[in-house]
């Protein structure tokens, strides 16, 4: 490693509070961030899709916020603060001379090639303790429960018990691009898990039950067993199927996996026509990503009066609807599925939907309805679960009444940070926190979960939210949705429970750290023109407000 110390800037061009991206030689770029009198230096891109830091947001607390997806990191040590990063990004030394700031790095570290760092590794499992954890899931909570236990100091054996067959993936790539390669997925192989992480994955594998008792994971049907001292349920969820005929004809497909991309890959082609039940996130963000594909018609079914509408709200949907149709896409909205029609020809094949009385043609029909939690092989052994088939969980994600065992992600209804009141949340964002969450916990540093929910979708731009806002009572809009440019503030009983936005960033990011600290505007301010990017929570005045939370 060759370091070099180089003047980037005059010191009076950084203020406190402030961040300031700056050229490092040539290609290279760093951030540089002044809080209560101390420069710290940073990379400048957000590991999860290369976001530019400085266009995000700077707390008084040392977080630096990603403008796009919610990604955290500390200032001053480059370390993960929040999912969904992958990888940690690299800290430089930084201090002022003779009227300038001054960086210390090494140059390769400063391109956005090399963003990444490599993770602190406390320890890597490799010798063993006699301790262990098992995993049952291979989504986004199990591998940043691995990062989390290895990063926090956690020498025990890590075993992975998953329904895929390979390694975790970014699997919100899968609903907008349909991609097919698993490997242009993983964020980190088998080799790297076993070899750095000391994680034993085991793939293709289907859990059958749970030995509270015995302390023993059974799968593959009896076969095999593992013992486990601690144990993390992370199973996620397995897409529904409407109880109508014809929803398990060949060509009716539900979405989640691989293996779904590469059917609705080979299937939506050129002149094809496609019909979409459920108009929310997975069904809707398909459409996107064949709509460029030269379809013959693109069908969507929804129950709402405009798609989204339950989450985002009436004038939101519509704007987004009304994008959708310029793209062509027609709407069958406010409406029920009677039944799916097999072909004549062939009955193993859908040919089309029945809705209102009404055939739409169909040479693929995709069921969007939803998921529900992959826990049934847990009523067999115990545990008990909610209506929805979910478990409840205390506040450091810990299965009520069972020893030594955490459920995260999608399964895992949870106390909320300000209210108490457990939700189950089906967001990749909060799967990961959760993830790193348990990680910590086990590890032996306990933390209550007190994350604020981020989700994102391609909706032709890029829609962004935070926050809890299923419940809420008003919507108040800045902007106009179908210019697909706009912010909406979600509000219930007098406060603003969540935020959504199009062509603001970073609204949502700033919006998600006004959540987190307690210090959102009411609705009346928001409806006299207040502007959230105009809230000081980065400066000193304002550190001890913010370190209070």
């Amino acid at each position: 490693m060759s370091l070099k110390t180089i003047a980037v800037c005059n010191e009076s061009e950084l203020q406190d509070g402030q961040m300031k991206q700056v050229d490092f030689e040539e290609a290279g770029k760093v951030v540089l961030y002044r809080l209560n009198g101390t420069i710290h230096a940073t990379s400048a891109f957000c590991t999860h899709y290369g976001a530019p830091l400085a266009k995000g947001v700077l707390t008084a607390d040392g977080r630096v916020v990603c403008p796009w997806h919610g990604a955290c990191f500390s200032i001053c040590t480059g370390d993960i603060e929040d999912a969904p990063a992958p990888s940690a990004i690299h800290s430089f030394k930084a201090g002022v001379a003779d009227g300038k700031i001054n960086v210390t790095a090494d140059p390769s570290l400063t391109l956005k090639s090399n963003m990444s760092r490599s993770p602190k590794l406390l320890s890597t499992g490799v010798a063993g303790s006699g301790k262990s954890v098992v995993i049952v899931g291979g989504g986004s909570a199990t591998f940043h429960a691995i990062e989390s236990l290895r990063e926090h100091g956690y020498s025990g054996n890590i075993t992975v018990l998953s329904q895929e067959k390979h390694p975790p993936i970014d699997r919100t790539k899968l609903s907008k691009a349909l991609i097919t390669d698993s490997s242009k997925l993983e964020w980190r192989t088998a080799a790297d898990l076993k070899i750095k992480y000391g994680t034993t994955l085991r793939t293709g594998v289907t859990v059958t039950s749970v030995d509270t008792s015995s302390k023993l994971v059974v799968f593959d049907g009896g076969k095999e067993s593992i013992s486990y001292e601690t144990l993390i349920l992370a199973m996620g969820g397995t897409p529904r199927r409407l109880p109508i005929s014809g929803s398990d004809l060949e060509n009716v497909y539900t979405f989640r996996s691989i293996e779904d991309s590469k059917r609705v890959d080979a299937v939506a082609q050129e002149g094809k026509r496609m019909v979409v039940i459920g108009s929310s996130f997975i069904g809707m963000e398909l459409v996107v990503a064949v709509a460029k594909r030269g379809l013959a018609s693109i069908d969507v079914i929804g129950m709402e009066e405009h798609p989204f509408q339950n989450v985002l709200g009436k004038e939101v949907g519509q704007g987004l609807q009304m994008y959708h149709e310029s793209q062509g896409v027609k709407f069958h909205m406010g409406t029920q599925v009677e039944k799916i029609i097999p072909s004549e020809s062939d009955p193993s094949l859908a040919t089309g939907v029945v809705v209102n009385g009404q055939t739409l043609i169909a040479d693929f029909i995709i069921m969007g309805v939803g998921v529900a939690p992959a826990t049934e092989f847990l009523k067999q052994s115990g545990f008990q679960l909610e209506k929805d088939g979910g478990i409840k969980v205390d506040q450091y994600l810990k299965v009520q009444g069972q020893d030594n065992i955490y459920a995260v992600g999608d399964i895992a209804w949870y106390p909320q940070q300000r209210t108490g009141e457990s939700r189950r949340i089906e967001h990749w964002n909060v799967a990961g926190n959760h993830g790193r969450a348990v990680g910590r916990t086990i590890a032996g540093d306990p933390h209550p979960f007190a994350k604020v929910p981020v989700f994102w979708s391609a909706q032709g731009q890029q829609l962004r939210y935070c926050g809890l806002g299923a419940n809420y009572d008003d919507v108040i809009i800045h902007g106009n949705p179908g210019d697909m440019k706009f912010i909406a503030y979600y509000v219930h009983r007098g406060e603003v429970v969540a935020v959504s936005s199009m062509q603001n960033d970073p609204v949502v990011s700033k919006a998600s750290e006004l959540l987190r600290l307690g210090l959102m505007p009411s609705p009346a301010e928001l409806r006299e023109g207040k502007n959230l990017l105009s809230i000081d929570i980065s400066t000193a005045s304002t550190k001890s407000r913010v370190e209070s939370v």
